[in-house]
This record gives C-alpha cells, structure tokens and sequence, in this order.
C-alpha cells in the first residue's frame, strides 16, 4: 500500500499560478494583431520587455515597459468596454501615423484615459463611411477574422457599361489574384449615362476587394461608401467626420457576431457627449446618409 503525502510536502502543495498574462494575449489585446501574428513578432524578435528581447513563454503584469520595433506600446488595458462609429471621409489614412503626412482618422475620436481605440478592419483612402472603434481588442480581432462572415453592405458607382451577365458572374464569384471573390448580394441604385449605383455586400475584407471585383469586369469604381457593418448602419445624422457613441443594443449584437461574452460598458464621459451633441448641431458637411442605408438587413 502506498504512503500517503505528508502534509507540508510538493505532492500535498496546490500548483501555484503563474502571475500575469502571457505577452502574446496582452498585446492583441491592444489592437496590434491576432494572438498568432503576435507570436511570430516575438519569435522575429520585434518585441521588447524592459528593453531586452522578449521570447515566448513570457509573462507581463502591465508593471513592465513593453516595446514593438523600439516603440513602447501602451498595454494598459480599458476599464471598461467602448464602442464608437466614426464616419470615414475620402482622404483619411486608417494607421495611427502616416509617413507622408496625411490625415488619419484616429485624429477625430475622443481622447481616452485608459486602453486605446482599436480600429474594427479598415477603409481604403478613397473610400469612406462606415467605421467602428472599441477599446476591446478581442471584440476587434475576432470580427475581423475571415471567419466572422459578417456582412459589409456598400453603396457604390461604377463607370461603365454594364450587363446582367455581368452581375450574375459578381454573384457566382470570380477568380482574384488572392483567389475567388464573389458579391453575396447586388442591388440596383439607379443611375443615369453611364455612371450607375449599385448596393452590394460581401462578407469577407479582403484589400480593395469591392473595387477589384468590379474592374475583374471591365468597370471602374467611381465612388464608395460602406453603410452598414453587419446589423450596425450609420446614422444618417452622422455626417463626414463625425463619430457617435454605439448604442447598447448595437454593441450586444457586435459580441453576439463575435460569439463572445458579453462585457461591461461604458458610455463617455458628460463632456463627450456634450461634445458629440455639438458636432450634429454644426454647418451639415457633404456625404450625408443615404436613406437606402437604413434598410434592415437581408
């Protein structure tokens, strides 16, 4: 019969848990990239800790001065969970910088005490409408996987002569450089000569891919704007270079298309949204909502 562990000895001692969460979590949490992409930046040895290589297996505690390409990155997470909607203009960069200088859209959001806003997928330079912000960089990396499937209504204008065939062929799917792309859904917007306005959705957002799906056609892309993301619209109150806070309902269905819990939100503070009312009261600005982009859902 086998003795029985003393007390006091390693068998009897409950295992001890690490202090601190693993580096790779921390930082996509961030924004920066997906749990997987942040470990091969550790293993590319792009990512510091107290200013010396980070590796993986590592453990932080928010205590630590952590660096990605010599810069220190603020990993100090949000209280709570924000989510905003931020009326994209032509003409606005997505990164946070941008070397030649040009407006980037974070520039417009308001400030924030803890964590950062994380952007949720981008919009070309040319194109605007539709983008959201959370302080939440699982909700973010999660919506943005490929397998989200999540609907990204555009309304777009093509120049062109263009034929049902055409269409059906944007619907079948067609053979892009980065393999098959197709339209989940093409609506007709009117139009007259030879500019005409569809409504079209896809479910993917991959680079450029409503554009390139079109020119894959003999059409060129004359104007864009994404107008829904999923069950979340842009208020038609909401003009170019405007941003408003989601409302409860919106950011519960963002964690639902998710698939993830639901956590604790926060709305901004009274000098936010006093600053928020005051931006809708202004001198209206171009590229209002279309009324068509307050449809519900297919």
């Amino acid at each position: 019969m086998a003795d029985k562990p003393q007390p006091g000895t390693t068998e009897d001692a409950p295992a001890k848990s690490l202090p601190g969460e693993k580096l790779q979590k921390v930082l996509a949490r961030t924004g920066l990239g997906s749990r997987r992409e942040m470990e091969r930046w550790i293993e590319q040895g792009r990512v510091s800790i107290d200013g010396k290589p980070a590796t993986l297996g590592d453990r932080v505690t928010h205590r630590e001065r952590i660096s990605v390409d010599g810069r220190p990155v603020n990993t100090t997470p949000a209280q709570e969970t924000r989510c905003i909607l931020y009326h994209k203009p032509t003409g606005e960069v997505c990164s946070r910088k941008d070397p030649q200088g040009r407006r980037t859209v974070f520039e417009r959001l308001p400030k924030l005490k803890s964590g950062r806003w994380i952007s949720i997928g981008r919009l070309d330079y040319n194109t605007s409408g539709l983008l959201l912000f959370t302080t939440d960089g699982d909700l973010a990396n999660k919506l943005m996987h490929p397998s989200s499937n999540i609907e990204r209504e555009y309304m777009v204008r093509v120049m062109g002569e263009w034929k049902e065939d055409m269409l059906q062929r944007l619907l079948d799917g067609v053979m892009l450089e980065d393999g098959v792309a197709r339209f989940s859904d093409i609506q007709d917007g009117g139009g007259d000569g030879i500019n005409h306005w569809f409504y079209v959705v896809i479910m993917e957002g991959r680079n450029r891919e409503v554009r390139r799906l079109w020119e894959s056609q003999g059409l060129t892309v004359s104007r864009l704007k994404r107008v829904r993301y999923g069950e979340v619209f842009i208020p038609s109150k909401v003009k170019q270079g405007q941003w408003v806070e989601l409302a409860g309902k919106e950011i519960k269905s963002l964690y639902r298309m998710a698939d993830l819990p639901l956590k604790d939100m926060k709305r901004g503070t009274i000098k936010e949204r006093e600053k928020m009312e005051r931006q809708f009261s202004k001198r209206k600005g171009p590229g209002g909502s279309s009324a068509r982009s307050g449809r519900k859902p297919r």
